[in-house]
């Protein structure tokens, strides 16, 4: 006997098991199967409530006694629950969509919408424009009617941007499925992706001063939606936010930036230990690989330093739940800065330079080389930093300041 679930074909890792935590006091648990599975799940009903996923959303409609009116506007189902013994399908994605623009600020009234994807999130997005009434949606895809050529040459007037592409999700970590800069007239931008937390378009939205927002909300909200339907009961709106959150503080990577000899290693290692999670220190990694950094320095220079620096900040940033401590000259080149922010809370270690240990480092083995790097390197901490760690006095009080930071910085 199933209780509640999700069922898909493939589902790997999934948030939605510690979301639906946070509504209820229900078993949830994921469910892949094959669909002749799923066709004998349907027909024993043995279960209390199940989330569909793909490619089922479509399948389970023949065998459900009532279809909501969302169901019928969108043409699919994510959601099955028991409702007077009579099995009901509601697709609960498009609420969840909609809430996930309006927490971003986003309007669709009006607007020229550019829908990245023709999948079954695509479905969602057309129906939310039509619920908005947004002015037009155009949906681009590589083998529709309007390709990704065609969107850059006859739509790059359009004004909002959602994608449903999985382009930059995990582990594609990064890649862009457009240029944000071909669209002068862009309002807002909305990604579906969830992991990472940031992708590289939501990223260069916030660079660009263009609202953006994630897709953990989409499917914080239409888990709530379903949860009210598995319970037949009325659950606090602001339980979203609170599952949102929960999901963010489990998730994030905790990363440190600073000058060389701040202490990073070691409150990396005392966070990892009170968070209970691994700790991953950049150098030490480099080392593993490539051999001890001084002699690195010594025999190939810095630029090839920067380019293995740069190789295991981009295989470890993409993870999440780390501790991750990185060489002070990590946020030196753009790339790693995105590569470590896309899933983590980046946090800088101050400490004053009088204090900075410079024993067996090859590019501060002075007072005045630290001082010229120290000019070159606050600027980049500062930009990069969620929130800030002063180190100079007991311990305890920096890893005490780091927990706060990471739990508040985590949340948002």
């Amino acid at each position: 006997m199933m209780e509640y679930g999700l069922i898909g074909e493939r589902l790997g890792h999934s948030y939605s098991p510690p979301i639906h935590r946070v509504f209820g006091d229900y078993d949830y648990q994921l469910y892949p199967m094959p669909r002749e599975e799923l066709i004998r799940v349907l027909k024993e009903r043995k279960f209390q409530g199940l989330n569909i996923t793909i490619p089922y959303k479509k399948d389970v409609l023949p065998y459900c006694d009532e279809i909501s009116p969302v169901v019928e506007k969108v043409g699919s189902a994510n959601t099955l629950y028991f409702r007077d013994g009579k099995l009901c399908a509601d697709n609960t994605d498009l609420p969840g969509f909609l809430f996930m623009l309006e927490k971003g600020g986003i309007s669709l009234q009006g607007k020229k919408v550019i829908i990245l994807g023709s999948g079954g999130t695509s479905l969602t997005a057309q129906a939310a424009c039509r619920e908005e009434k947004a002015q037009e949606y155009i949906v681009v895809s590589r083998s529709g009617p309007v390709n990704y050529d065609a969107l850059y040459h006859q739509h790059t007037d359009g004004e909002v941007i959602i994608n449903t592409t999985p382009v930059g999700m995990y582990p594609g970590n990064l890649e862009s499925p457009v240029d944000l800069a071909a669209f002068p007239r862009l309002s807002g931008v909305a990604d579906v992706i969830y992991n990472p937390a940031r992708t590289a378009l939501l990223m260069k939205a916030k660079e660009m001063g263009i609202p953006c927002i994630d897709g953990l909300w989409m499917l914080v909200a239409q888990a709530w939606h379903a949860a009210r339907h598995f319970l037949q009961a009325e659950i606090p709106e602001k339980k979203i936010g609170q599952a949102y959150r929960a999901v963010r503080r489990e998730c994030m990577n905790l990363v440190l930036v600073g000058m060389p000899g701040c202490g990073k290693s070691t409150l990396g290692r005392k966070m990892a230990e009170k968070l209970r999670r691994t700790f991953v220190d950049i150098d030490a990694e480099i080392e593993k690989e490539a051999g001890p950094i001084p002699a690195i320095f010594a025999k190939q220079g810095e630029e090839a330093f920067r380019d293995i620096e740069s190789r295991v900040i981009a295989r470890f940033g993409k993870e999440s739940g780390l501790v991750i401590a990185t060489g002070g000259g990590a946020v030196l080149r753009e790339e790693n800065i995105r590569a470590l922010h896309q899933n983590g809370v980046v946090a800088w270690v101050k400490r004053p330079r009088e204090l900075l240990s410079t024993a067996g480092r090859p590019l501060s083995k002075d007072a005045a080389a630290l001082a010229a790097m120290e000019k070159i390197r606050m600027p980049l901490y500062q930009a990069c930093a969620d929130y800030i760690v002063e180190n100079e006095g007991a311990l305890s009080q920096a890893v005490k300041c780091m927990e706060e930071g990471f739990y508040e910085a985590a949340g948002h």
